[in-house]
């Protein structure tokens, strides 16, 4: 059964739309406030599809998650109790639990290292808020992480995908099955875990 194949053709037929980068933009914002997939599944795409702009996309994709982290930020400063029962039930309470203690401890730092890790980054931009981390800071650590992220994977894109593209087509079926396997099993080993 083909099912990663024609999906990898459509995501790189949707990444060369003209409106593409208002779509990346769009969900950069989203995820960084309240979406829960991570602006990279369409970024890299993009970037495949034209890797001379991928240094642009990676701006894109930068200033529009921290844009959207602002509002994180807010939300969590000012409205912590009607953002607190969608945490709970979207499964991010403990998490949010431990980031806030993060904030306490290393500030400024954690979110520079938020902008690379798996955690969902609207985790770290309302727990910030809430914690009170001043804004400044916030925003500058938000710049400095979600960029580095974002600057880092589309450049690697550009520059090693088109010389590998052929191979991840090739193999684009199976890589998606072991993939969609390993983040099934996760799931169920983290819900064992609890």
């Amino acid at each position: 059964m083909k099912l990663f194949g024609p999906l990898y053709d459509r995501c790189i037929a949707w990444s060369k739309h003209r409106h593409a980068p208002r779509y990346l933009a769009g969900m950069s914002a989203a995820e960084a406030t309240f979406f829960p997939i991570p602006p990279d599944v369409m970024l890299i795409p993009m970037s495949l599809a034209q890797p001379q702009r991928w240094a642009r996309l990676a701006a894109v994709c930068t200033i529009a998650s921290v844009l959207g982290g602002l509002v994180g930020y807010l939300l969590g400063h000012y409205a912590l109790e009607a953002v607190m029962p969608w945490l709970q039930r979207a499964g991010y309470a403990d998490t949010f639990a431990q980031v806030q203690g993060l904030f306490e401890r290393y500030g400024f730092w954690i979110i520079i290292v938020a902008g690379f890790t798996p955690i969902p980054f609207k985790v770290f931009t309302v727990a910030s808020g809430a914690a009170g981390m001043p804004l400044l800071p916030f925003a500058l650590g938000a710049l400095v992480g979600r960029g580095g992220r974002f600057f880092l994977v589309a450049g690697l894109v550009a520059w090693l995908g088109p010389r590998y593209e052929p191979m991840i087509r090739r193999y684009i079926e199976l890589l998606g099955w072991v993939v969609g396997i390993a983040v099934l099993l996760l799931l169920v080993w983290l819900q064992w875990r609890h």
